[in-house]
Parts: structure tokens; C-alpha cells; sequence
């Protein structure tokens, strides 16, 4: 099922060249549909509790879940690599 843009998802793995751990949350900018040779993915934006962008990545779609309204956000410092 291809999420729909803009939508919040929660990492399932570390991103650690990016300083990103699994759990951190991320918003959909681009969705790429799977080719014959790549798999299906997503582009990401990852916010700062402020509100600046702190990364934009692309991941496989195995590398998200959608976020649930049962979870509550948090706030960690940003490790970079």
C-alpha cells in the first residue's frame, strides 16, 4: 500500500550517517514506485522540535511504518556521525 504524501511515518532503522534512530518521525515528501531492479521508497523531511528541517532522506519502504495515534512524541539531541 503506497502512503500518501505529507503524511507522518516513524523510521523502523537507525539512519546513523544522518544521526536518525529507528523511532525518530518523518514526513513524506516524494514516494517512488518499485522498478524491475529498486524497490519501492520514499523521500523523507525530518524536523527539529522547532520546526527546521534537519534532514531529507530517501529510504525503502521497509524502512517506515505509519505512525499511530496510541504513540506520543519525544524529544532527543541529534548525534551526528
Amino acid at each position: 500500500m503506497t502512503l500518501a504524501l505529507y503524511k507522518r511515518v516513524v523510521l523502523t532503522r537507525d539512519l546513523p550517517k544522518e544521526g536518525l534512530r529507528a523511532g525518530d518521525v518523518a514526513v513524506i515528501v516524494e514516494h517512488y514506485p518499485a522498478r524491475a531492479d529498486v524497490p519501492e521508497g520514499y523521500e523523507l523531511e525530518v524536523f527539529a522540535a522547532t520546526g527546521q528541517t534537519i534532514a531529507v532522506v530517501s529510504v525503502p519502504a521497509s524502512a517506515i511504518r505509519e505512525a499511530t495515534e496510541h504513540e506520543v512524541l519525544s524529544v532527543r539531541g541529534l548525534a551526528r556521525a
